[in-house]
C-alpha cells in the first residue's frame, strides 16, 4: 500500500484569483505547524506544483523531512481563465451568468478562457500515477484546492461539475489521504481536508482570512 497525502499549499498574501505570489506569514505559520505534525510520518517523497505558494509550502515542509523536492507543472491549479487576477467581487459581477451555471453541478464548463474540471485530470492524473507507482510509500504532494477536488471526484466516480461537492471549503495546508493499491491498482480515500494541527489557531482559518 502507498500513503499518499494530497496537502492544499499555505495561505498566500492575495485574495485575488489564483495570482502566483507567495505565501503570507499566516501561511508560513500553517506550514511550520503542519511541518512539526508530519515529521513522525515517515515520509520518502515530496512533491509539488510549480506554483508559488506550493513550492514554498513543500519548502517549508521540508526543513523537516530533508528529501529531494520534486517539482510538477501539470499538478498546478485549475485555471480561471479571465477570472484570474480579480477579486471575487469583480468576478461575481463580471462571470455573474458563468457562475450561475457553474453552481447548478450539471455540466463541467470551462472557466471562461480557462480549464474545467476534465482538462485538470487528464494532466494531473498522469503524474499521480507515475509517483504513486514509484516504489515510495509515504508521498506527500502540495497542490491545489480545485486540483484535489478534481482526483477525488474522478476517482470516487462523480460527475466533475459535482467536484464542489467535496468540502464546503479546503483549509490550507489541511491533509487530504489517498491509499493506493497497487495490485489493485485502486485508491481508497483514507482521510479529507484534515487541518487538525490548526486547530487552536482560529486565525489561520479560511473563514478568517485577512491578508496582512
Amino acid at each position: 500500500m502507498v500513503n499518499l497525502y494530497l496537502i492544499r499549499h499555505g495561505r498566500q498574501n492575495s485574495t485575488l484569483c489564483n495570482v502566483d505570489v507567495e505565501l503570507s506569514r499566516q501561511g508560513q505559520i500553517q506550514a511550520e505547524l503542519l511541518r512539526d505534525r508530519l515529521q513522525h510520518y515517515h515520509i520518502d517523497a515530496l512533491y509539488s506544483s510549480d506554483l508559488i505558494r506550493a513550492k514554498e509550502t513543500a519548502a517549508i515542509l521540508n526543513e523537516a523531512l530533508q528529501l529531494p523536492h520534486e517539482i510538477r507543472e501539470d499538478l498546478r491549479e485549475i485555471s480561471f481563465g479571465l477570472m484570474e487576477g480579480k477579486s471575487n467581487e469583480y468576478n461575481d459581477e463580471h462571470f455573474k451568468e458563468f457562475k450561475e451555471e457553474q453552481k447548478k453541478l450539471i455540466e463541467d464548463i470551462p472557466y471562461p478562457g480557462g480549464e474545467n474540471g476534465t482538462s485538470v485530470y487528464e494532466r494531473a492524473m498522469p503524474v499521480i500515477q507515475e509517483i504513486v507507482q514509484s516504489g515510495k510509500k509515504n508521498i506527500i504532494v502540495v497542490t491545489h484546492g480545485g486540483t484535489i477536488r478534481v482526483l477525488l471526484a474522478a476517482l470516487f466516480g462523480r460527475n466533475q461539475a459535482r467536484r464542489f461537492l467535496f468540502g464546503v471549503s479546503l483549509e490550507n495546508t489541511s491533509i487530504t489521504q489517498l491509499v493506493y493499491n497497487e495490485e489493485y491498482d485502486r485508491f481508497y480515500l483514507e482521510r479529507f481536508n484534515d487541518f487538525a494541527h490548526l486547530e487552536g489557531h482560529p486565525e489561520l482559518y479560511r473563514e478568517n482570512w485577512e491578508v496582512k
